[in-house]
């Protein structure tokens, strides 16, 4: 029999021509809490799809590949088979019912009933639930966890760091669980809250149940993991044992890549700015998922400013909070001026733009034209564009058609006409016409949010050099927010790394691959 309970052997795995996966090799032995570590994109999430048989595997062609449980390869086809063959997940969303309790969480659909004299004649669904016996294995539960939560309590308005231990314990309280994947489970919980699960996972890998730990903290792989595999785009790049390795080299492994230097689009990395344009002063962005808490900041004139980290840190809230779209408060001034939170068109009268993460959701109107989208922001908050006829106002549309055709030939929009809706473009081009329109309202700052998610390679350096073109000629301040590390350490004059709604370190784009790797991994408190 294997020594191990999970081996995943040569996995690959491909969406649509791109390769995510590459030959990755993953083994789990009893009893051992092992680590996988890797950036955003890295290749994590895909790799647990494959193991939990998620819908998303199968539904686009399936995988390359072997997975083996206790020795025996098994072909998983959906979550709830791979429930069946004691695989279970803690995820970073709660899966739990607010207006149940402690217990009813724990037990459900496994809930334990006595049969009664309607129910030997009308079915079990009208037995009589055995509380005492819930109760009892739902404290058990929360023992192994290692805290003191009332099972009869309510899940609604409990802290998140208790709805954590919950989900924990109703996957320990499944009675063949092999192995449990617990996905950034640190995340949500305070220093002292983080311990408590620390133990627990110590607890349960001695129980013989195994353990895959998903984290970007280092120092708790370092605390608790007997074992890592670290992935690099979709590439294994090491599987180490934590007694054989340390806390630079894993950071070193998990971001290193010698940049070409044809991917340096920006040489004047040491170039001197004066001037502050952008002063942010204890700035909270309540956004949720990207929770930003207390960062201060200075972006200066004519910069390229860069801001990363992992995914959930809070380093897509900075943006979206300077520009009013969700609650903010603190202190931020626009070239000595200060800045009324809160309001996006008050953040367009400093001449900001924004280019948002979420082209679809929040850039573009879908079933309008390419020169619509383009010029409408101009027209409803500047008036521009539009041509007055006595009393009254119309808009210019040759104006606009020929203010969109130059940008359609500027960006190298490919479309059929400027008259082609939005919504029918591919990822790349909306992109464009999402950054046409923030151009047109010639801001002096542009903020710029995933500037090359889900684009191809060619399309991505398209707009990286006009980014850089656009600082160099035009002399405009850019703020690029972006998971691609590589991407912004190719044309970013500084980079600042967020880490749990903080910046953990503001660091050059040439300085060590480690340095980028510790602060992302909430190692790192150095601010330069």
């Amino acid at each position: 029999m294997s020594k191990f309970i999970l081996e995943m052997k040569d996995i690959s795995k491909e969406y649509y021509g791109n390769k995510v996966l590459k030959n990755v090799n993953l083994n789990v032995e009893q009893g051992e809490i092992h680590a996988l570590l890797g950036e955003n994109g890295a290749g994590k999430s895909t790799l647990m799809n494959i193991l939990f048989g998620m819908p998303a595997i199968h539904e686009t062609g399936g995988f390359k590949g072997e997975v083996f449980l206790d020795g025996k390869k098994v072909n998983i086809k959906s979550p709830n088979e791979a429930l069946k063959l004691g695989i279970g997940m803690v995820h970073q969303e709660f899966m739990l019912i607010p207006e149940f309790t402690v217990t009813e969480n724990i037990k459900l659909n496994r809930e334990i009933s006595n049969p009664n004299i309607i129910s030997k004649f009308l079915g079990r669904s009208l037995e009589f639930l055995d509380m005492k016996r819930m109760d009892r294995d739902a404290k058990k539960a929360l023992k192994v966890v290692g805290v003191n939560i009332d099972e009869h309590a309510k899940i609604a308005g409990m802290p998140v760091g208790y709805m954590q231990f919950v989900e924990i314990a109703r996957e320990i309280d499944k009675e063949n669980i092999k192995l449990l994947v617990f996905d950034e489970p640190t995340a949500v919980l305070t220093e002292n809250e983080a311990d408590i699960l620390i133990d627990a996972m110590r607890n349960i890998s001695k129980k013989g149940i195994g353990i895959i730990f998903i984290t970007h903290r280092l120092g708790e792989v370092m605390q608790v993991a007997n074992n890592t595999t670290i992935l690099r785009d979709g590439e294994l790049v090491a599987s180490k044992a934590v007694k054989d390795t340390d806390i630079l080299e894993l950071a070193n492994l998990m971001v290193g890549r010698k940049m070409d230097t044809n991917e340096i689009l920006n040489k004047d990395f040491d170039k001197k700015f004066n001037d502050v344009a952008v002063k942010v002063k204890n700035f909270y962005v309540s956004m949720p998922g990207e929770e930003v808490k207390g960062i201060d900041l200075d972006i200066y004139k004519g910069e390229i400013m860069g801001i990363g980290g992992l995914a959930g840190q809070g380093k897509i809230g900075i943006a979206n909070g300077i520009m009013g779209l969700y609650d903010s408060y603190g202190e931020v001034s626009i070239n000595g001026n200060p800045l009324k939170l809160n309001s996006p068109l008050e953040s367009l009268h400093h001449k900001l733009a924004f280019v948002s993460e979420d082209r679809r959701g929040v850039g573009l109107l879908l079933n309008s034209s390419i020169e619509e989208n383009i010029a409408i922001t101009a027209i409803e908050t500047k008036g521009d564009f539009l041509s007055k006829f006595g009393f009254f106002t119309q808009i210019n549309s040759k104006k606009v058609r020929e203010h969109a055709l130059n940008f359609i030939k500027e960006l190298d929009i490919r479309c059929t006409s400027s008259i082609q809706n939005a919504g029918s473009l591919s990822g790349g081009n909306q992109q464009k016409v999402c950054i046409a329109r923030a151009l047109t309202l010639h801001p002096d700052i542009l903020f710029i949010s995933e500037p090359t998610r889900g684009i191809d390679i060619g399309a991505k350096k398209l707009v990286l050099d006009f980014l850089v073109r656009l600082n160099k000629e035009m002399h405009m301040t850019i703020v690029m927010t972006s998971s691609e590390l590589m991407e912004l350490r190719s044309i970013c004059h500084r980079i600042a790394i967020v880490c749990e709604g903080k910046i953990s370190s503001i660091l050059k784009p040439n300085a060590p691959d480690s340095e980028f790797g510790l602060a992302m991994a909430a190692y790192s408190k150095k601010v330069s």
